[in-house]
C-alpha cells in the first residue's frame, strides 16, 4: 500500500524534533571545530602525515575501544538527561583545551575524552528521534538530520581551518565549547522528561547484556547484517581521504586553509545528495538506488588519487579534486537511506544500543581508514595513498552489495521488522 511522503514543515511540526536537530548541528560544529584545530596544529608542528592522521582518527576512538557501552547509557537513562549531561560534559573538555600553552600530548587525551560523549550522544538522539516521529516522517527526518550534520561538518571544517590558520586555536575551541554549551540549554529548555525505556520494562540487566543483546540482535537478521556490513565497508575508504587532508594541501601547493576546503568537499555533496534524495525518490526506490549510489561514491575517490599524482600542483587541481571529492558525496547520499531501512526494524527499547553497535563500527572503520590513509602516505605519497583506498574500496565492497540485493527481496519476511513499530 502506497504511503504519502511526510514533508519537511510536517516533521518540524513536531515539537520536541526541532530542539534534537539543533542540537545535531551545534555539537556537530564543535566536535569539527576542535578536530580540525588539533589537525592542522598538529601537522603544523611535526609536518608528519601520519601523526596529523592519528589526531584526526582519535576522535573516532571511542567508538571501537567502548562505543556499545556508552551506547548502552541511552537505553539504560532517561535519553533527555543523556543528552544533556554528555554536552555539558564536552563543553567543558573543549574549554579546558583552549587555555593556551596546554600541551600538545594533553591536548590529545582530552580530545579521547571529548570524543566519549558522542556514542551516548548519539544513540540517545536517534532513538528519541525514530520514538517521537511515524516511519514516513522519521524518513524524511533522518534525511533532514543527516543534510544538517554535514553541513554543520563542512561549516566547522571550512571555518575551523581558517581560523586554525590565520589566529590562535584558542579561539575556534572557545568557539566550539560554546556550540555544545547552546545544545545543551536548548536541549534542556525544550525536551519533556521521559523514563528510561529499561525502566519502563522493568529490565535490570547488567551494561555488558545490554550492549550485547543489540549485537545479537543486528546477528539475527540476514537484512541487518547486510546492511551493516554495506555501511561499514563503503566508509572505511570513502572517509579515509580525511586523514591526509593536510598533505593533500601541500602537495598541492595550496596553503593550510585550503585543508578545510579538502574536508568539506565530501560533506556538501552528501547535503546535496540527501536533499534531492528525499525530495524526489520515495523510501522504496531509496533502497533499490543504494548499490548504484555506493558505487558512485567510491569511484571519484580512486579518480581523485589519480588526478593528484598525475596533475601540476596549483589551484586548478586543487579545483579538480574538489569537484571528485563533491561528486563521491554525492554518492554517499545512499547513507540515508540505510539509516532508515536501520532504524526503523528495531524495537525502540533497544534501539540505543543497536544504534550503539552500528554506529561504532562505523565510526572505527572510519578511524582505521583514516589510520590506512596516513600509513600509505608515509610510504607512498598523499595521492597514491588515496588511489590505493579508491581501489581497495570498489573491490571490498561488492560482495556485501551482493547481499544487501539479496536480502531487499525478503525484507517483510525479515524477523527483525516484527519490533520495527514507531510509537
Amino acid at each position: 500500500m502506497h504511503r504519502r511522503r511526510a514533508t519537511f514543515h510536517e516533521v518540524f511540526t513536531v515539537r520536541e524534533f526541532r530542539p534534537l536537530f539543533g542540537s545535531t548541528l551545534l555539537s556537530t560544529l564543535g566536535d569539527e571545530l576542535a578536530r580540525v584545530a588539533l589537525t592542522v596544529l598538529v601537522y603544523q608542528r611535526t609536518t608528519s602525515p601520519l601523526l596529523s592522521a592519528i589526531t584526526f582518527a582519535i576522535s573516532y576512538l571511542p567508538w571501537l575501544v567502548g562505543g556499545p557501552l556508552l551506547s548502552t547509557l541511552a537505553d539504560r537513562f532517561p535519553r533527555r538527561r543523556v543528552l544533556l549531561t554528555t554536552d555539558a560534559l564536552r563543553a567543558l573538555v573543549v574549554a579546558v583545551m583552549a587555555v593556551p600553552g596546554t600541551p600538545l600530548p594533553l591536548l590529545l587525551v582530552l580530545l579521547f575524552v571529548l570524543a566519549c560523549g558522542a556514542p551516548p550522544f548519539e544513540s540517545a538522539r536517534s532513538a528519541l528521534t525514530a520514538d517521537l516521529l511515524d516511519p514516513e516522517r522519521y524518513a524524511v527526518a533522518n534525511s533532514m538530520t543527516t543534510v544538517g550534520f554535514h553541513l554543520a561538518q563542512g561549516l566547522g571544517f571550512v571555518v575551523g581551518a581558517a581560523l586554525a590558520a590565520a589566529a590562535n586555536p584558542s579561539v575556534v575551541l572557545l568557539m566550539g565549547a560554546a556550540t555544545y554549551a547552546a545544545s545543551a540549554l536548548w536541549l534542556g529548555t525544550a525536551l519533556q522528561r521521559r523514563p528510561a525505556p529499561a525502566a519502563e520494562e522493568g529490565s535490570a540487566t547488567s551494561f555488558w547484556e545490554e550492549a550485547t543483546g543489540g549485537l545479537r540482535f543486528i546477528l539475527r537478521s540476514p537484512r541487518l547484517r547486510a546492511i551493516v556490513a554495506v555501511t561499514w565497508v563503503a566508509c572505511l575508504f570513502v572517509q579515509a581521504a580525511d586523514g591526509v587532508a593536510a598533505p593533500l594541501a601541500a602537495t598541492l601547493q595550496v596553503g593550510s586553509g585550503a585543508v578545510g576546503l579538502l574536508l568539506a568537499a565530501s560533506p556538501v555533496g552528501l547535503m546535496i545528495g540527501g536533499l534531492l534524495l528525499a525530495r524526489f525518490l520515495p523510501s522504496e526506490r531509496q533502497q533499490q538506488s543504494v548499490p548504484g549510489l555506493v558505487l558512485g561514491s567510491l569511484a571519484p575517490v580512486l579518480v581523485a588519487g589519480l588526478v593528484v599524482v598525475h596533475a601540476p600542483p596549483g589551484p586548478a587541481t586543487l579545483v579538480a579534486v574538489l569537484v571528485l571529492l563533491f561528486a563521491s558525496g554525492l554518492g554517499s547520499a545512499w547513507s540515508i537511506a540505510l539509516n532508515v531501512a536501520f532504524v526503523q526494524a528495531v524495537p525502540s527499547a533497544i534501539r540505543g544500543r543497536a544504534f550503539g553497535i552500528a554506529a561504532s563500527g562505523l565510526i572505527a572503520v572510519q578511524g582505521l581508514g583514516v589510520l590506512l590513509a596516513g600509513v600509505l602516505a608515509e610510504w607512498l605519497s598523499p595521492g597514491g595513498a588515496v588511489t590505493v583506498i579508491g581501489a581497495l574500496g570498489l573491490a571490498a565492497v561488492v560482495l556485501p552489495l551482493l547481499a544487501l540485493v539479496r536480502t531487499q527481496a525478503h525484507v517483510a519476511a525479515d524477523p527483525a521488522t516484527a519490533g520495527s513499530s514507531v510509537p
